[in-house]
């Protein structure tokens, strides 16, 4: 655990990682501390989150009637560059599951969120990234880049290892962003952090960097095998299903309909199974249930995912 950056601190940090910095007016102040009775503080990490949107840094920095701003402490555009939005309490990251918070405090790995039980807002420094999350919107070189910097500035800063790093996706459950892998993204703060400061490139990606997000297969599996047989719209993997099912949609073995609601239904199923005996399979192989295989000919036909196993 650590005291939060002061604003001129964070500043610092993220220009000497290398970062152009912009700010919003009046964000030095603007938090939800003195609404809410609760100071932003122990912080024991940073939490990464697309924005579902785009051309919403006004959005993050105003928030919505029913969730006031500021929705991040750090705004990163496609090509509007990286924006300080807040400094202090922000309304980014929501009650969150406590297993994980303890996991990111000792930097061990986070285990699987299923509880929301826990103030998220409270200890987490959040990033908002300009990008639909529909898997399909694609993070350029640089914004991603500068993603990295961003997490790997306040790690530095604090002297935490990309251990304290996570997506709102790990931390509660039902969350989907950001969309890209978290265990590559955690890998590229890794090998930022070995590097000398002040000698970062902002915009140049790195070598082998990996944003397209991941499909677990072992999920996808028990989602394919649960959602048909559970209570209508029940959900089991969102961020993986709706991966799959928007491949399916793309190629044409699924209604755009039936797509995107996190459940790998009786329809989802049928339309896997179509796929399945396009590639040749037929009886207990072609069932739609995802293999390996399959699955990772549907990533790399419509380009949308990686499959880890």
């Amino acid at each position: 655990m650590a005291t939060p950056l002061s604003a001129a601190k964070t500043l610092s940090a993220l220009k000497t990682e290398g970062l152009t910095v912009h700010e919003h007016a009046g964000w030095k102040t603007h938090n939800r501390d003195s609404a809410t009775g609760k100071s932003f503080g122990p912080v024991i990490g940073v939490l990464i989150h697309h924005t579902a949107g785009h051309g919403d840094k006004e959005l993050c920095y105003k928030g919505r009637s029913d969730l006031p701003g500021p929705l991040c402490h750090s705004w990163l555009g496609k090509t509007d560059g990286l924006w300080m939005i807040g400094h202090g309490r922000a309304n980014h990251a929501g009650l969150v599951d406590l297993d994980v918070l303890n996991a990111l405090r000792e930097e061990k790995p986070l285990p699987h969120d299923d509880q929301a039980n826990a103030d998220g807002n409270d200890c987490l420094y959040g990033l908002e990234i300009e990008n639909l999350g529909d898997g399909k919107d694609p993070y350029p070189d640089a914004q991603y880049r500068n993603a990295v910097l961003w997490a790997a500035a306040l790690c530095r800063a604090h002297g935490w290892t990309e251990k304290s790093v996570a997506g709102h996706k790990e931390v509660q459950p039902g969350k989907i962003d950001p969309s890209f892998d978290m265990d590559d993204f955690r890998a590229d703060v890794k090998k930022q952090l070995a590097t000398t400061v002040g000698k970062s490139t902002p915009g140049k990606p790195l070598p082998g960097t990996a944003t397209k997000p991941r499909v677990d297969l072992s999920r996808l599996v028990k989602a394919a095998k649960t959602d048909p047989g559970a209570k209508q719209g029940h959900v089991s993997y969102m961020a993986g299903t709706n991966l799959a099912e928007a491949a399916l949609v793309k190629l044409g073995y699924l209604s755009k309909t039936y797509a995107g609601d996190g459940s790998f239904g009786t329809t989802t199923v049928a339309a896997y199974a179509k796929w399945q005996h396009h590639l040749g399979y037929s009886g207990a192989d072609a069932n739609g249930i995802p293999g390996k295989i399959s699955l990772g000919k549907l990533g790399d036909k419509t380009g949308l995912f990686s499959v880890v196993a």
